[in-house]
Parts: C-alpha cells; sequence; structure tokens
C-alpha cells in the first residue's frame, strides 16, 4: 500500500480495530459527583468474546465494538469528515430509530465522545452539544487523512436502561500512510508538563498504574477537578477488539493519579491520561506492552504530538 491511496482504497483492507474503557482518577474524597468505575465496567457488554479453554466460562464481551446495542444506536451523520476542524453530528436511536433525547449524567456530562485514529497516533475526547431533537454537535480537529472510530459513552435516561458505550468508524479522505505506533517510553512531555507511568500493566490479573505529574522538575500538587474527577485514562488494545480494564484508586490531586487496569491479554496498548492544571485540559500518551515491567509508555520528543489531544469540545 503506497502513501497515494485514498482512504476509501485502503479502508477496506483495514480489518483491525479496538475497544475502549474509560476511568477516572479519584482524589481524596469527591470531587463534584463522585468518580465510578463503571466507564471501565459496563463496557464489558458487547463484541467478541475472548478465546476460553475448555470448561470455563466466556470471558464478558468488551464495549465500544458494536455500532447497537442494547436497542441503542449510534448514528454518525457525518462519516467523511474533511482534514483539519469540523463539525461532526451524531445521534444515539433507539429501537424505533428515533432519537433519544434523555440521558443520565455521569461525570457532569450526559454523554462523553471519543476519536481515535486506527493506528492509534490521533486522539481526541471531546465534549458535545445536544440539540431538544437528540442531535449531538462538536467541532473536532482531525489533522490527517485516514480511518478514525468514534465511541459513544453513555446512559439512557429511560427506566432500566443500562450504560453503553457503542463505536462506529469514520473515515477522512485523503492521500494516507498509516504511521508506527510510538515505542514505549517512561515519560511524556506535553506543554511544559511531564508525565510519568509507573507500574504495570499484567494480562489476566489486576495492576496498577500510576501517572505523576510534575513542571519544572516540581511535582504538580493542584491539579484541577475536570469532569468530576483529577484525571481520565482511555486505553485502547492495538489491532483487534479487546479493551482494557480500568478502575480508579483513592488519591489527591496530583502529583500522583492511579488506576488499577487488567489487562485482557497480553499485547500492545495505548493510554491516554487526560488532566486539568491552570485552567486547561492536556492530554499525556503512552505505549505499554502488558506484562512488560520495564513499565511504560509516552510518544518520543520527536514524535509527532497529534496524540495530544490539546482540542476539547
Amino acid at each position: 500500500m503506497n502513501t497515494g491511496m485514498k482512504i476509501t482504497a485502503f479502508a477496506a483492507a483495514l480489518a483491525a480495530t479496538f475497544g475502549t474503557a474509560y476511568g477516572v482518577g479519584k482524589g481524596v474524597g469527591p470531587v463534584g459527583e463522585p468518580p465510578r468505575a463503571e466507564h471501565g465496567d459496563h463496557a464489558a457488554t458487547a463484541g467478541t468474546p475472548e478465546e476460553t479453554a475448555p470448561g470455563q466460562a466466556p470471558a464478558e464481551l468488551p464495549g465500544g465494538l458494536q455500532v447497537s446495542q442494547g436497542g441503542y444506536t449510534l448514528a454518525l451523520e457525518t462519516p467523511a469528515p474533511p482534514v483539519g476542524r469540523s463539525t461532526l453530528k451524531f445521534s444515539v436511536r433507539d429501537a424505533a430509530g428515533e432519537k433519544v433525547t434523555a440521558f443520565t449524567t455521569e461525570h457532569d456530562k450526559e454523554l462523553h465522545f471519543i476519536v481515535a485514529s486506527r493506528d492509534l497516533t490521533v486522539f481526541r475526547h471531546l465534549h458535545p452539544e445536544k440539540a431538544p431533537d437528540g442531535t449531538w454537535t462538536v467541532e473536532a480537529d482531525l489533522p490527517r487523512a485516514g480511518a478514525y472510530k468514534a465511541f459513544a459513552d453513555f446512559k439512557p435516561a429511560s427506566k432500566g436502561a443500562e450504560a453503553l458505550t457503542l463505536g462506529v468508524d469514520l473515515g477522512v479522505p485523503g492521500a494516507y500512510a498509516p504511521r508506527p505506533l510510538p515505542a514505549p517510553e517512561p515519560t511524556d512531555t506535553v506543554d511544559g508538563y511531564q508525565v510519568r507511568l509507573g507500574g504495570t500493566l499484567d494480562p489476566g490479573k489486576p495492576g496498577e498504574l500510576r501517572l505523576t505529574v510534575s513542571k519544572g522538575g516540581e511535582p504538580v500538587t493542584d491539579l484541577e477537578p475536570h469532569l468530576g474527577a483529577y484525571g481520565h485514562l482511555v486505553a485502547l488494545r492495538q489491532g483487534d477488539l479487546a479493551y482494557l480494564h480500568v478502575h480508579p484508586n483513592e488519591g489527591g490531586p496530583g502529583p500522583d493519579v492511579s488506576f488499577t487496569a487488567t489487562a485482557p491479554t497480553p499485547g500492545t496498548y495505548r493510554l491516554f491520561l487526560d488532566f486539568r492544571h491552570e485552567g486547561e485540559v492536556r492530554t499525556a500518551a503512552f505505549t505499554v506492552k502488558a506484562g512488560d515491567r520495564t513499565a511504560a509508555p509516552a510518544p518520543s520528543e520527536t514524535a509527532e504530538r497529534d496524540a495530544g489531544g490539546h482540542t476539547h469540545g
């Protein structure tokens, strides 16, 4: 495949995809609405089951891998946005095809919307606005042509509805060449902040991931609440449909933000940490190999900072 191919030509050849889980790093005591682990838990309801040994019960199924689930469908109205900043529109449809207008607020929002490139080098955690008719709109900066996936994380307000993560493909037309995943490094630098990742990610068992934020060599001890929490972690597994199981841990407003995570299988994962300081949300990105105890992650200083996620709708 050469760099001159169009997205319409290469998209059919892209068979690999990925799943998502969303964790929230808590502070000492509640910050706004107390963060819950549901963003890491409720995703285990859809998709393709992990392989299991004979006699074992099937593994929980990851979310974010289906466009429809539980009678709800993620309907993307702008499946082929242009390169650069553009407006994305979508809705959640019920079983009758009607737009859903009532959602349960979780982490200060009725719906969380994430867009990531399939090569995991571009990541956007966006906050769309809902019109009275149930149409959601958000501005997104998609810097390169290629294949992307959008995830909507929400809970309908109807009685008995469960929290869902639905995913849908979108493609940015133009000349495209996939980029290699950044190599694992222990520290990422974004806007003068250094974020260091410690701990281990182990296949099949829980482990602690600890992210430490500093600036100018000094620890940042006054991280600010963002969506009712001090840190948000999104985890994507490279090349398949699995997702990283994430739970928040107790802690203060910095410099550490801690999560308990379980990798469903060995493999390479991409982690994205959102944190707020001095009124701005920044995103640190890390590549992690499950089971690698040399601890992990982040794009190198020379890598293009597309994964920085500086655009928050």
